[in-house]
């Protein structure tokens, strides 16, 4: 009983720590989009209501297509589908394809009136260059949780040699 008690308890710190690192990566998006599309504070005070839902939408579709599209593939691979199956993928694929660019065509009518059209057209750059930075920060494993504050504490060589 303790086992599962204590087995329990550290999901629950695993899910923990997960939703605060998603907390913190939204947070540096949401400051990021901000001052590179240089929102007022009246247009922020809009636009972010408008995009957080776009985004559960569009976060909503893409863990629909990661089980039942990409799901299916990781169980066997490609090559252990028939043809069938594999045509119903494709197709699965392509209508989520066309599912987001309804999200994006949305967004954009939204967002219409609430920007400019100009910013419109910079947000999706915006967003590219987040995610450039956040894939190479990640793939660096620099991550700002794991770096020391101070490397002067964290450095083990005698004061004269540092």
């Amino acid at each position: 009983m303790k086992n599962i008690a204590l087995l329990l308890f550290l999901v629950s710190l695993g899910i923990n720590a997960q939703e605060r690192k998603y907390e913190k990566i939204k947070a540096h998006k949401t400051a990021f989009i901000t001052e590179k599309l240089d929102l007022t504070p009246s247009e922020a005070e809009k636009f972010w209501p408008i995009y957080n839902q776009h985004e559960k939408e569009v976060q909503k579709l893409r863990k629909k297509e990661r089980t039942e599209v990409f799901g299916k593939l990781k169980e066997n691979g490609a090559d252990a589908l028939s043809d069938a199956e594999a045509n119903s993928l494709i197709e699965s694929h392509l209508a989520m394809k066309t599912q987001m660019l309804e999200k994006e065509k949305k967004l954009i009518k939204s967002l219409r009136g609430v920007i400019s059209p100009q910013k419109i057209i910079k947000l999706e750059k915006t967003e590219q260059d987040f995610k450039k930075g956040l894939l190479k920060r990640y793939s660096r494993g620099d991550r700002e949780d794991q770096r020391p504050k101070n490397r002067e504490n964290h450095d083990n060589r005698p004061k004269g040699m540092r």
